[in-house]
């Protein structure tokens, strides 16, 4: 049913009282403030949902721990600027407050313009903006790189500044002065030049809070090293009475939970550590249209479960591949699966996974096999960014015509692939994929792809997985 509603968020709401951490530039300290501000909070009783804007899934991860509540995503350009509040409001609806960490710098986006940045989230959902600068051998021209973004958008509210990396009293002294008295904005923190980053990083960025030794360490650290050097009382006040009234009114389709079949689908998703790349969101709007999800290691497990349909996120099956290939027995039955008809829908390291092999230096890993392809790591990224697809060929998830948003990010790319028996049902209109500008490979009922997709900003990933598994149980009850 088609009809409009209005959303308002009026100051000093409870529902909806949050504040966003940018920077001037990626890499200058977001998840670090975030997650010390995350962990403040609830020392104090409060319930704090996190949210991320842009794509990722590592710093989602660590500010979900921290948070002991998932990490949302807020893109604005894999998800419509209406799905953004409605999913906003509704998460935080009975929480206290919001901590949006946004990505690169403040006015980062796709285009000259800023088309998709942080600003513009900032905007849309009426929050102030408190920016972390890395003051690495820097003084005064910190105050004009603050004043330039103040004037950049005169409706971007700065709220205040955090200080990172500082390295003596005497420079923080300088870099407060300069800020208090040319941009008129309070310094709110100033966190010292550490000789040990508390969230070590490797080639894509943080190293996975699943993968970090010592997770419960590294965030007591960040909690300590915010207790000392941020004002919390102050940024408090600013997420309470910041946050203007923004009307957004809006004519949009409801969405409707579909009919529950008398035996809901049930849909595995591998979920271990080496695939651990999902959006919450995802997940939740699978279970909304009525699928019982069972959770799947390829680590651990000898045998496929009993299921409609497999769902393989991203992660890092490079950093596990040798035990992905010891464990033949797993393998072996889930290619069995994918014979027999098992649908499944594989997104990049699940599309490696699928692979024939992948080769990481100069040793060769046996994967599962479905696809004639052989996977190379390089360590230099092979494709990061958004991606456009327009779906070419039938597939088992997608109308062909239909247009999808997602993004990807990987250090693999093919090296052998004789193509045979598989097609391609994506052509990209931005994007590397998988080969010339080609991505979503299919064979029988699996489509694998780079690309990987937000459920809020592509509906059609939801109804095409409830679709295929539906299909694929009614078949497996059907009398010989």
């Amino acid at each position: 049913m088609t009809h409009t509603i209005t959303h308002r968020l009026p100051p000093c709401n409870p529902l909806v009282k949050g504040i966003i951490l940018s920077g001037l530039r990626g890499g200058s300290g977001k998840t670090i403030l975030s997650i010390g501000l995350i962990t403040l909070f609830k020392s104090r009783g409060l319930s704090v949902v996190p949210f991320k804007k842009g794509p990722d899934y590592i710093d989602a991860g660590w500010l979900a721990k921290a948070a002991g509540h998932e990490c949302y995503n807020l893109d604005l350009f894999m998800i419509p600027p209406e799905r953004i509040i409605h999913s906003f409001l509704s998460r935080t609806r009975s929480s206290d407050i919001a901590i949006i960490e946004g990505n690169r710098g403040l006015y980062d986006g796709m285009d000259h313009q800023g088309t998709y940045s942080t600003a513009e989230l900032s905007k849309l959902l009426g929050c102030p903006v408190l920016i972390i600068i890395d003051c690495t051998k820097s003084t005064t021209t910190l105050s004009a790189m603050v004043m330039g973004c103040q004037g950049f958008d005169p409706d971007v509210r700065i709220a205040g500044v955090v200080l990172n990396n500082v390295a003596n009293p005497r420079q923080e002294a300088v870099i407060r002065k300069a800020i208090s008295e040319r941009c008129g904005i309070p310094v709110l923190g100033a966190i010292p030049r550490l000789k040990a980053n508390p969230l070590p990083e490797r080639h894509m960025g943080l190293t996975p809070f699943h993968e970090h030794k010592e997770v419960e360490e590294a965030i007591y650290r960040i909690e300590g090293l915010a207790r000392r050097h941020i004002d919390i009382d102050a940024i408090l006040r600013i997420a309470e009475h910041d946050s203007q009234g923004i009307e957004y009114i809006h004519t949009t389709e409801e969405p409707q939970s579909a009919t529950h079949n008398p035996r809901s689908p049930r849909i595995g998703v591998i979920r271990d550590s080496a695939f651990q790349f999902y959006y919450p969101e995802n997940l939740e709007e699978l279970k909304r249209m009525g699928a019982r999800i069972i959770d799947v290691s390829a680590l651990n497990e000898r045998t496929m479960p009993p299921i409609d349909a497999l769902y393989i996120g991203g992660g890092f099956p490079e950093t596990h591949a040798l035990r992905l290939s010891e464990n033949e027995e797993f393998r072996r039955s889930l290619r069995a699966a994918i014979e027999e008809g098992l649908p499944v829908y594989a997104e990049c390291g699940g599309l490696m996974y699928l692979g024939e092999s992948l080769i990481i230096d100069s040793r060769t890993y046996p994967m599962v096999g479905v696809f004639p392809l052989t996977f190379r790591l390089e360590q230099r990224p092979q494709a990061h960014g958004y991606t456009i697809v327009e779906v070419k060929r039938e597939n088992p998830y997608f109308p062909t015509g239909t247009t999808l948003k997602g993004h990807e990010f990987h250090y693999s790319h093919v090296v052998n692939a004789p193509w045979k028996d598989c097609y391609f049902a994506f052509r990209l209109e931005r994007g590397r994929g998988i080969k010339d500008g080609m991505d979503g490979i299919c064979y029988r009922n699996v489509l694998a792809t780079y690309t990987h997709l937000h459920a809020l900003g592509s509906p059609e990933w939801v109804e095409g997985m409830i679709k295929a598994a539906t299909g694929y149980a009614e078949k497996e009850t059907q009398p010989n």
